[in-house]
């Protein structure tokens, strides 16, 4: 043998490994895949017929009243026609342009916006703070505290309101008993629902009382999901606690802060059982908020379309403050 014979080695043919066909219909769908992936489930409509028993409730609970407080709107509609004695007559945008033009609409409109925004700063304050502390207190003073607030959250509004009315009772209120004791302070027999400022306030407390549990709670769960490296790392560039909570936390809780306080708009801008109840029913021209003052057009009054014409401007502005929460999460969505 030969030393070129010993130097080349023989290398036997490989074989050609069969490579299926592609499929002509393809095209560059099935591109850099094995294999064709068989689709699962039953296809686009199975989700929409899941969804269908749900959509319809929510069609027949909340669908017909809006159609309906729609149909009201454009209607004269009073007690005759509640009554059957004659037929509901459209009177177009009649109802509105009485309740626009109407000097007292407009006070009880001012009146709704103020109480709302500060019920929401200091629901949202509050719910800060206390979460805030939740963080830098023992385990079990934390579990106590979350026990209270949810034993408050949990109460029945009648049952809240029923007790801040005692508390602030005339002649046997805890808080004027309190307030007495205090040198040079005498609350004895002080009405606090003497004037509609006052009695507000009162209100406005109860409604704060019963936000700041879902807040707090809410916003313990977002503290937890803080990076605690980020706020180390501020520290030692000197941050103190308001610079870490400003440039660090609170940027973090953004969103969640916007959903809050979009939802506690929504909610107290919606209050009618703690001013209907805490006013016996009858609340007074200083105490009426948008929703009561709508009641007492309906129900009082007998005339139930500028009743559901008020109903429906306030729809709309709570509709306006869901377009301004819609645009502060998209505009997070891009920075992020």
């Amino acid at each position: 043998m030969s030393a070129a014979e010993t130097t080349t080695a023989k290398v036997p043919p490989t074989r050609p490994s069969k490579v299926p066909a592609p499929d002509a219909g393809a095209g560059t769908r099935g591109a850099g895949k094995p294999g064709k992936q068989r689709r699962t489930g039953g296809g686009a409509g199975l989700p929409w017929a899941l969804l269908a028993p749900c959509l319809l409730i929510l069609l027949l609970v909340l669908g017909y009243p809006l159609v309906r407080l729609v149909t009201l709107s454009f209607q004269k509609f009073g007690q005759s026609q509640l009554w059957g004695f004659q037929e509901p007559e459209s009177v177009g945008f009649a109802n509105f342009t009485k309740i626009l033009g109407d000097g007292e609409f407009w006070s009880v409109v001012v009146r709704t916006v103020i109480f709302a925004g500060g019920a929401v700063v200091l629901t949202m304050v509050l719910g800060m703070l206390i979460a805030l502390l939740l963080q830098r207190v023992s385990g079990w003073v934390k579990t106590l505290v979350n026990i209270a607030l949810v034993a408050s959250w949990g109460m029945p509004i009648i049952v809240a309101t029923a007790i801040f009315k005692w508390l602030f009772d005339t002649d046997y209120g805890v808080l004027n008993w309190l307030f007495s004791r205090l040198p040079g302070v005498d609350t004895t027999g002080h009405n606090w629902f003497a004037s509609g400022p006052q009695g507000l306030a009162v209100i406005m407390l109860l409604v704060v009382w019963g936000a700041v549990p879902f807040v707090v709670i809410t916003l313990s769960a977002g503290l937890t999901q803080v990076p605690k490296e980020l706020e180390e790392a501020a520290r030692l560039d000197g941050a103190g606690a308001w610079g870490v909570f400003r440039y660090v936390t609170l940027p973090i809780l953004k969103p969640l802060i916007v959903m809050l306080a979009t939802l506690s708009v929504i909610w107290d801008m919606g209050v009618f059982p703690q001013v209907f109840v805490m006013r016996n029913g009858h609340p007074e021209a200083e105490f009426q908020l948008l929703t009561t003052y709508s009641y007492d057009k309906a129900f009082v009054v007998n005339d139930y379309g500028g009743g559901s014409a008020i109903a429906l401007v306030t729809v709309l502005l709570l509709l306006g403050v869901v377009a301004v929460y819609m645009r502060q999460m998209l505009k997070i969505g891009e920075v992020e």
